[in-house]
């Protein structure tokens, strides 16, 4: 059987994210062209924290939509034989806010492809703590040759 998990070297191969913006610490599974696993471990120490709130630390709903964009980044990256591209966001659909993350909290990030034509994918995602769904949403992203990208 084959290795299907990915660790932060192999990651920022695939990706361009970096710190501070780089959500994703590894993948624990993944599914060419079909689904991957990614884990976020939250910690005090990041920098939106100071300001989100001071008195009482949560994750940006933004920055949970995001770590679930690049763990369907990191699919692609893997399904995909080129290289020299990357992935634009297109469209956030049916987004839902379940629960609070917090410093401390590992969350789970699963995304499923349900549709890829061309440069265009669309994607299923969900974030979990403790095997709880905190966020959820349905999203589109696009391929976009390096050279060309604005």
């Amino acid at each position: 059987m084959s290795d299907t998990s990915l660790n932060i070297e192999e990651i920022i191969k695939l990706i361009p994210h970096r710190y501070p913006i780089l959500l994703v610490d590894k993948i624990k599974e993944y599914e060419i062209g079909k689904s991957a696993t990614g884990i976020k471990n939250v910690t005090f120490n990041e920098p939106h924290f100071m300001g989100h709130f001071p008195d009482k630390s949560l994750m940006p709903g933004v920055l949970i939509i995001e770590a679930l964009a690049q763990t369907s980044a990191i699919l692609v990256a893997k399904t995909m034989v080129k290289e020299d591209f990357l992935v634009y966001f297109m469209s956030i659909d049916s987004v839902k806010f379940r629960k609070p993350v917090v410093p401390g909290d590992v969350l789970e990030l699963k995304v499923d492809a349900i549709q890829n034509r061309g440069s265009v994918w669309k994607f299923d995602g969900k974030a979990y703590v403790d095997g709880e769904v905190v966020t959820e949403a349905r999203f589109a992203a696009m391929l976009v040759d390096k050279k060309n990208a604005k």
